[in-house]
């Protein structure tokens, strides 16, 4: 409770604001239109019904979700950009009679989990709390309540990124609210915040990661502290897979901060510290490793199944390219991977400016274009800042290699699993919303462009940056509007 009352009002303010937000996400967004969904939501009728994992990846879903499913025709809608929602009143009273005699039934059974079979189950077991809540209603009715668990996510995302800025520019208290802002106000954090979906909870655990390892360097690798980072990272391997790219990050962090600590309080202090979080961080892959060979499953699950195939198709130096030609420009040398499209601004930057729905709701090209504008801004302002402040860095460079190895496992995880598709798909894995755990860099980007605009321009930088996160953010839940309701 000491920790909560230290927090500034600004931190609660910035986390009203993601939380409300994230709630008009799951308000406008209709049901099931959410990436996958349906799957998530049957995990988590499985888990709470059986109190089993999933154990098949179909697309059967239990009777309820799919009479919901069909009444709310999402086949007709996804992936069809001119389909908009019901509209009629007998679309409508056809639901409500078919939610309502579902509700009463107590004979709708489980079904398969789709593509969420695979994922860990700590996001799927806290929601089945609003699943049991919502069950006198019907499907409809917990799924509204279990997108408002994932909104309350949006919110402790913004607190820890809040956090975490405070403890890069700890000088500096109006980037601290701008970061929370930008971050509250972004919509595809929103978006994905506002339906049911792991990421939400993998973007509050790392975006927690990253102010731990923050508040280590900043002050002193305290058993306390260690053993949050432990802990945090066992929940990130509990929640979704992707986590698995910040790992290697984390253990630099850890082991960089230990040696720290070990000049200053002694080497047997500091591996107390350490020894015990790194032992939390590792109990969940070392239980998992263990149900799975008494299965007779590969040791690793499906990140065994995944090595395998990486390590069978084609080469590694073909994979290194695929990677590197998936964020940056190609190099002299390599095979051309991506003959149509440059993959950093179609994929990405677009993506990030606007990808909704199934990838089907996005902005006209001139938006992207416009969009370029801004961007460059605020990249050109914050290398300025890093450039005059280049001596401070220097005395962070620790610091600044564990927050870049964390980014680039990410990055390099999302390109090794996009790489088993191809080359039958160039690009079939990555989406803009897998970057979402790295929210708190990116916050940290705008934080150092509005210091970048100087003392005398650097408040009116920041205040123009939140108007521009908050005029994207009511474009976006417009341009949804349009494209279902419209």
């Amino acid at each position: 409770m000491r920790a909560l009352r230290r927090v500034p009002t600004a931190a609660w303010l910035c986390v009203l604001v993601a939380c409300l937000n994230a709630i008009a996400w799951s308000i406008i967004t209709p049901p099931f239109e959410v990436p996958d969904e349906q799957g998530h939501f049957a995990y988590v009728e499985e888990l709470a019904r059986l109190h089993r994992l999933p154990s098949s990846g179909t697309q059967e879903y239990a009777s309820d979700e799919q009479t919901a499913i069909d009444d709310v025709e999402s086949w007709r809608i996804n992936l069809q950009p001119l389909q908009h929602a019901l509209a009629s009143r007998a679309q409508q009273q056809k639901l409500e009679s078919d939610m309502a005699s579902t509700a009463a039934s107590s004979s709708a059974g489980v079904g398969a989990a789709g593509v969420a079979a695979t994922e860990p189950p700590l996001y799927y077991a806290l929601q089945t709390i609003p699943y049991e809540l919502g069950a006198s209603g019907g499907v409809l009715y917990q799924l509204a309540l279990m997108r408002l668990l994932s909104a309350l996510m949006a919110g402790v995302t913004v607190l820890f990124t809040f956090l975490f800025v405070r403890e890069l520019l700890p000088s500096t208290p109006r980037a601290w609210t701008l970061a929370g802002l930008a971050v509250a106000f972004g919509p595809l954090l929103g978006f994905i915040s506002g339906g049911v979906n792991p990421e939400s909870m993998l973007c509050a655990v790392s975006a927690a990661v990253f102010y731990c390892l923050a508040r280590g360097f900043r002050r002193a690798l305290t058993p306390r502290l260690a053993l949050a980072t432990g802990a945090l990272t066992a929940a990130g391997l509990l929640t979704k897979l992707n986590f698995v790219g910040l790992v290697p990050g984390v253990l630099l962090g850890l082991a960089l901060l230990a040696m720290r600590s070990s000049r200053t309080l002694g080497a047997r202090r500091a591996a107390r510290a350490l020894v015990p979080a790194l032992a939390l961080a590792a109990a969940p892959v070392c239980a998992y490793a263990v149900i799975n060979m008494l299965s007779n499953h590969h040791t690793l699950g499906i990140v065994s199944g995944t090595l395998a195939s990486s390590a069978g198709h084609r080469s590694p130096l073909g994979e290194a390219s695929y990677i590197w030609q998936l964020y940056l420009p190609r190099l002299p040398g390599m095979h051309t991977d991506f003959p149509d499209i440059s993959p950093t601004r179609n994929l990405w930057f677009n993506g990030l400016v606007g990808d909704y729905g199934f990838e089907d709701t996005f902005f006209p090209r001139w938006v992207d274009n416009l969009a370029v504008i801004p961007a460059f801004a605020i990249v050109t302002l914050s290398l300025r800042e890093a450039y005059m402040n280049r001596s401070a860095l220097r005395r962070r460079l620790g610091e600044l290699g564990v927050l870049l190895a964390m980014a680039a496992g990410l990055l390099i995880l999302i390109g090794a699993s996009s790489y088993l598709s191809f080359p039958a798909e160039a690009a079939a894995f990555p989406e803009p919303r897998y970057l979402l755990p790295l929210t708190p860099l990116f916050a940290a980007v705008l934080a150092l462009a509005a210091r970048g605009a100087g003392r005398r321009w650097g408040a009116s930088a920041g205040a123009l940056i939140v108007v521009l996160f908050i005029a994207h953010d009511l474009f976006s839940q417009l341009q949804v509007i349009a494209r279902y309701y419209g």
